[in-house]
């Protein structure tokens, strides 16, 4: 290679000194002036493959120059081949006049393009003159290789070996060889023609040379053309990787959505409330650890749209379609529907927690009730059966039927618990209780007990009824003991089923109003506890009486089964449960302070945060639309303002935490403020999304200016427009799209129109955003790449050809970029196609979205 670059400088620097004796094509050409015969050898050899150099562009070559020209076929065709213009039709025929018509034709040609022909005529060249035809192919030499060359420029000097010029012969036939092998330069002459001759042909090594030259200009302009569609191609794959990422990470968070839904969607509730409270805590993990980051991808998914549709703008490629089913409304709907599972699965498990602790309150209150209830009917069965009263007398039998008596309040009172029983049943099966199924044998049982004792209670009255008339005699003392120690003693039950009765409250109000009601009990214990010596009186005139008379008394009150140590032991009973009750409430006003406590800590936090990232997100949306400082000014606020978010994080942490204790100590609601977590939650979400987007959407106007040249008083007069116009907060309605150019200076027609909003919504949303608007008002004076000028590119490394083989891409582009194209361009068909043809315009339109890729 270091041979041709010598030579080439060599003859180019001789070409220069003998410029003047062959670039002026009025110097005559002696017809009768013989050549040197070793000229001529060497013309004639030169000449020859020069002619063939270019006849095999068209598919055909010539053996004999002064033969194979003389019908003028093969003349015509090196100019159309040389030239790239058409001739005239040839004539057919193979008479001499056909032929010298056809050279006459090739003649015309050369003189149309300023040559002027001098002794050299058509009859000459079909008749074969050597000396004429060498003339007549040295003047299309000279006019189409030799003309244009430029000989200014810089040339390179090689330090070459000096052992190499002691081969002159070697050097000539290296730097042949290698002209022949890389830079497709036919052999035109042989080392010994130049070496043994004393002075070599002119024509034939400027001939040779010329080609030389030409080769080097075609290597430059094809490193040229080969940058040209390596810039192409690595913003095309660029393109492609980024959109392999969407699909990539659209998929993976619809598929997270997918699988998280049904999870949110599961009702079926827990029988048991540590069950339910474990879900409750499942679902706060999802909350702060499984969905935070889903919300981070999310958002830069939106982001890595936004980018590559700018980039596909400014690359003047068509906008990114992703798959069907992952656009960016797409995830958003999926996501909106995440969201609305989620609150309700949510408001769920809080209704469920709750009813479980209703069902828990209510079935240990069914047991307390039960057991009192079982204990109080013990036995009285076998008391309404007994026939005692068959053998008993007057006195006894007075007595049995004041007992009786004495029974059915009892039983009347007691009525009421039962109904409060059955009551409490219903309503756990109504609450779907888990057990419900025992709690309803229990009560069927009490029920039909009750039922019994009724019908057992009426049998007994009736017998004692029936032999009545038969005593006269009572115990007054006795009937007047009993008759008040029965509704007192059923007083003193009651009491003690209040001061041992359950109860849940959820505020201070509800504990406090406990509170007072058992005040209002206590107030009473001293009219009670008149009550109580009164009836303990009537004992003690009993006993007085007895003593008075000396009757001898059994002990037992005929009337009652109550007896004074019964109202003295209960009574002490009501006592010693009135300081319980008092310290149960207590503790229970300690836990609503301390609830209270916990709902004003977590309002005083939520009542700063909220308002806070409202106010953040009015500064943000009030950055985005300013247009006082540069959009590097904007920038840089909006990277302040992402700074002081990610700071204010730790607020939001503190605040879950509070949440959680409040939750863990089953707070519902708070009225010291509006603020939800949930509120506070979506607020933060949104809050993160709009810096991103905002961040996002300055980033692409940037880009979008340096890629397009737009100065920042330009991109202050666009804003200034667009939110002249803007009513929606970031976009445009059509119409208002309309009035804002008619503004500008358009004039519009409804197609014109339509056409532009093609241009601006392409994904027909019915609103205009500030950066279409941008991408529209620079998009005529933009400076991008066009599939026309790619395809003469290729067609620069192709020879001119239509299309391109596999070699030559290897040859002409980086291995990368050449293994793309080849990869993605179909096969030529074509008449003039070859083995490895490739179709490079079908390649070049799809790069632009003309076509498929």
């Amino acid at each position: 290679m270091m041979a041709v670059e010598t030579q080439a400088q060599y003859t180019t620097s001789y070409m220069m000194s003998e410029e003047h004796q062959y670039m002026s094509p009025e110097d005559e050409w002696d017809r009768d002036l013989l050549l040197d015969p070793a000229w001529e050898k060497q013309q004639r050899k030169t000449f020859t493959a020069w002619c063939n150099s270019h006849l095999r562009k068209a598919g055909t070559q010539i053996e004999n120059i002064e033969e194979d020209f003389r019908n003028g076929l093969k003349l015509m065709l090196l100019l159309e081949v040389i030239s790239g213009e058409r001739l005239p039709k040839p004539d057919k025929g193979k008479m001499r006049f056909h032929k010298i018509a056809n050279v006459n034709k090739a003649l015309d040609f050369i003189c149309s393009k300023g040559v002027k022909l001098v002794s050299i005529g058509a009859e000459e060249i079909v008749d074969g003159n050597v000396k004429m035809t060498l003339g007549m192919i040295w003047t299309i030499i000279l006019r189409f290789a030799i003309q244009d060359i430029s000989v200014e420029g810089r040339c390179t000097t090689l330090d070459l070996n000096p052992t190499l010029y002691d081969d002159p012969i070697g050097n000539l036939n290296a730097a042949f060889e290698v002209a022949e092998k890389y830079l497709d330069i036919p052999k035109m002459l042989d080392a010994e023609d130049i070496v043994n001759t004393p002075k070599p042909d002119e024509k034939a090594i400027m001939t040779y040379v010329s080609c030389f030259y030409h080769a080097f200009a075609g290597a430059e302009q094809a490193e040229t053309a080969a940058n040209r569609i390596c810039k192409v191609l690595a913003v095309n794959q660029e393109n492609e990787k980024l959109m392999e990422e969407y699909e990539k990470l659209a998929s993976e968070l619809l598929e997270w959505i997918r699988k998280t839904i049904p999870w949110l969607e599961n009702r079926v509730a827990e029988q048991h409330m540590r069950a339910m409270q474990q879900k409750l805590e499942d679902f706060r993990d999802y909350r702060r650890v499984h969905k935070p980051p889903r919300v981070q991808e999310k958002c830069q998914l939106e982001i890595n749209f936004n980018t590559l549709q700018t980039k596909l703008r400014l690359s003047n490629r068509p906008a990114f379609m992703p798959s069907e089913g992952k656009m960016v409304s797409d995830i958003a709907n999926a996501w909106k529907g995440l969201e609305q599972v989620e609150k309700g699965y949510e408001e769920w498990l809080l209704t469920e927690i709750r009813r479980l602790e209703r069902l828990d309150h209510l079935a240990e209150k069914f047991k307390q009730k039960c057991s009192l209830h079982q204990a109080w009917t013990a036995g009285k069965e076998d008391l309404l059966s007994m026939k005692d009263y068959e053998s008993a007398s007057l006195m006894e039998i007075r007595a049995l039927m004041r007992k009786h008596e004495a029974f059915e309040s009892d039983l009347a009172a007691h009525q009421d618990r039962v109904e409060q029983i059955a009551a409490i049943a219903q309503e756990l099966n109504e609450l779907d209780y888990h057990d419900a199924a025992s709690i309803n044998t229990c009560c069927q049982g009490i029920c039909d007990q009750w039922d019994t004792l009724g019908t057992l209670t009426q049998k007994r009255r009736d017998s004692l009824e029936r032999v009545e008339k038969l005593w006269e005699t009572i115990d007054q003392l006795y009937l007047e003991f009993a008759k008040r120690a029965a509704p007192f003693n059923n007083w003193m039950d009651g009491a003690m089923e209040d001061l041992q009765d359950m109860f849940i409250v959820h505020s201070i109000e509800e504990i406090q109003s406990l509170i007072t009601a058992h005040d209002q009990f206590k107030a009473t214990l001293p009219e009670a506890d008149k009550e109580r010596i009164a009836t303990l009186g009537i004992q003690n005139e009993i006993l007085k009486i007895a003593q008075t008379y000396g009757i001898k008394l059994s002990g037992v009150n005929p009337y009652t089964n109550l007896s004074a140590q019964d109202i003295t032991n209960k009574w002490d009973a009501v006592k010693h449960l009135v300081p319980l009750r008092d310290q149960m409430l207590q503790e229970e006003v300690a836990r609503q302070q301390s609830n209270e406590r916990l709902r004003r800590q977590f309002a005083a936090q939520a009542n700063i945060i909220g308002p806070w990232i409202q106010t953040k997100m009015e500064e943000i949306g009030h950055v985005s639309v300013d247009i006082a400082g540069s959009l590097e000014e904007q920038m840089n606020s909006l990277k302040q303002y992402e700074q002081s978010i990610i700071n204010y994080k730790s607020n939001i942490d503190k605040l879950e935490g509070d949440h959680q204790l409040s939750q863990e100590s089953l707070i519902f609601d708070n009225k010291h403020t509006n603020y939800t977590m949930e509120h506070i939650r979506v607020g933060w979400e949104q809050l993160l999304t709009t810096i991103a987007r905002t961040i996002n959407e300055v980033e692409n106007q940037i880009l979008t200016r340096d890629a397009k040249g737009i100065s920042q008083e330009q991109l202050n007069e666009f804003r200034a427009s667009f939110n002249h116009f803007d009513r929606r907060n970031g976009m445009m309605d059509p119409d208002d799209f309309r009035a804002c150019l008619i503004s500008m200076g358009y004039d519009l027609g409804e197609v014109e129109f339509a056409r532009i909003m093609t241009l601006v919504d392409s994904n027909n949303t019915g609103v205009v955003t500030f950066q279409a608007f941008i991408d529209f008002m620079t998009r005529e004076t933009a400076e991008t790449d066009t599939a026309d000028q790619v395809m003469a590119s290729f067609k620069i490394l192709a020879s001119d050809k239509p299309y391109i083989t596999v070699e030559e891409l290897r040859r002409e582009l980086p291995p990368e970029q050449a293994e793309y194209c080849i990869s993605r361009m179909t096969r030529y068909v074509g008449a003039d196609s070859s083995p490895g043809a490739l179709d490079y315009i079908s390649f070049s339109s799809a790069l632009y979205g003309e076509s498929d890729l």
